[in-house]
């Protein structure tokens, strides 16, 4: 039986596809543009890189026990069909996995992206060893997975995980969902960007005044926040209490033994992590407070390819 495994991490603007060991070490790796004129585009593309990865390894593509595919939902695990992402141009109904199956040869699983991001990190990342935990990807959005009792939890439908969703302040700001208050709404990359520019146009001095609004990210808010800036901190600090609290509810509802935190947003260090855990400790109830850990994601770029990977290792050992 093949030790190898190939993980597509499927996003809106890049996908990556790599062939990964028995062992979760990425053996090779392609990044390409995601094809915007629709699945069929992007299933070439895939495929292109596949043929690509055996190229450099020498491992033949149907000599692989598999296909994982980590890919913004809506989407159906069980049946392999992709709903209708936002993010994914003329993407409806789409069946993944069949369709990727009969292009490549090899069986092929469709998961979601945060789900497949937290089994990589549960599997070889900052979650190894650990049966219970939360992870949450604070990006452009905030996604999640749960691994509860040493195995992925999808929930009754398939859904269970959305973390981004979970409304903090009804009285907040609208959330591409639809309702108010999300914590995506509030600590995404997006929110933190969208508050600092409000603080630019009231006019109150700050550095990033000095910066066009279309430069305006959650990464230049970081910085001019580690600079010093006080309304880039203060800015930053909501995002991060909005963060803390989402967590705290996530440490009382589920008594995980670790949070571990990855996304763009994350790479803002201690500027995130300190008040986030200051703020679990205080709020959390004692014991699942007491219990729980707040840590960094370990797997880098490489996440979401290691993370289809497990996929596959799972649902075709299991």
């Amino acid at each position: 039986m093949s030790h190898y495994a190939i993980g597509v991490d499927l996003g809106g603007t890049k996908t990556l596809t790599a062939l990964v060991d028995g062992r979760g070490g990425v053996v090779a790796r392609v990044r390409v543009a995601t094809p915007t004129t629709g699945p069929d585009a992007v299933i070439e593309a895939i495929a292109a890189s596949v043929a690509e990865l055996s190229n450099r390894s020498g491992v033949a593509p149907r000599s692989a026990l598999g296909v994982g595919v980590g890919a913004p939902g809506p989407l159906d695990t069980g049946s392999g069909v992709v709903f209708e992402p936002p993010n994914l141009p003329g993407w409806r109904d789409v069946p993944l996995a069949a369709l990727m199956a009969k292009r490549l040869g090899v069986p092929t699983f469709v998961e979601n992206d945060a789900n497949a991001a937290a089994m990589g990190e549960h599997w070889v990342g900052a979650g190894q060893g650990v049966d219970d935990l939360v992870y949450l990807t604070v990006s452009t959005g905030i996604g999640g997975g749960l691994i509860l009792g040493g195995r992925l939890y999808r929930g009754a439908s398939g859904t269970a995980g959305e973390v981004g969703h979970m409304v903090i302040a009804r009285d907040g700001p609208r959330c591409g969902c639809g309702r108010a208050g999300c914590l995506e709404a509030l600590a995404s990359g997006t929110a933190i960007a969208r508050e600092a520019r409000l603080v630019v146009e009231s006019g109150r001095p700050t550095v990033l005044s000095q910066v066009p609004p279309e430069a305006i990210t959650a990464e230049a808010v970081a910085r001019a926040a580690g600079e010093g800036d006080p309304l880039a901190r203060e800015v930053f600090a909501g995002a991060a209490a909005a963060l803390g609290v989402g967590i705290t509810n996530l440490v009382n509802l589920l008594n995980p033994a670790l949070v571990i935190i990855g996304g763009g947003v994350s790479g803002a260090g201690e500027l995130l992590f300190a008040p986030v855990r200051r703020i679990v400790r205080q709020e959390a109830f004692e014991r699942p407070g007491a219990a729980v850990r707040v840590v960094p994601a370990a797997l880098g770029d490489d996440v979401g390819v290691i993370g289809a990977a497990a996929v596959v290792y799972e649902r075709v050992r299991s």
